[in-house]
C-alpha cells in the first residue's frame, strides 16, 4: 500500500502543481468520507472551507475544527482522516521538498515575479 495520499486516496487528493521544491495538492471530501493512512511531509495547509475532521494515527485520535481562509503549518506525519462535520472539506497542501544544493537560483539567474512554468 502506498503512503502517498494521491495514490492511496485518488478520489480525494489531486496534484495541482509540482516542481523540484514543492508539490501542491488539492483535497476535497464530503461528510462521512474517510481516507486510508497516508504520509504528508512538512507542509503548509490552507483551508478553503470550514470543516470538522477526526485524524488518527497509531491508535491516537484528535478532532479538529478549522475555519476557512487560514494557513497552518503541518509537520511531517502519517495519519488517516474522517470528515465528521456536515460540510465539505476543501483544502490546499503545499508539501515541501528538500532544498537544492546551493539554496536557490545561481547568481545572475534570479527571477522577478512568479514562474510561468
Amino acid at each position: 500500500m502506498s503512503s502517498d495520499p494521491v495514490v492511496s486516496n485518488p478520489g480525494l487528493y489531486r496534484v495541482i502543481m509540482e516542481n523540484e521544491r514543492v508539490r501542491v495538492l488539492e483535497y476535497r471530501d464530503g461528510p462521512g468520507d474517510k481516507t486510508t493512512p497516508h504520509h504528508h511531509p512538512d507542509s503548509v495547509m490552507f483551508t478553503l472551507s470550514s470543516f470538522r475532521r477526526r485524524l488518527s494515527s497509531d491508535g491516537a485520535e484528535v478532532d479538529v475544527e478549522l475555519p476557512a481562509g487560514v494557513p497552518r503549518w503541518l509537520p511531517a506525519q502519517v495519519h488517516a482522516g474522517e470528515n465528521i462535520g456536515d460540510s465539505e472539506t476543501h483544502t490546499i497542501f503545499v508539501e515541501l521538498k528538500d532544498a537544492p544544493a546551493g539554496g536557490g537560483a545561481p547568481s545572475g539567474e534570479a527571477r522577478l515575479g512568479p514562474s510561468t512554468d
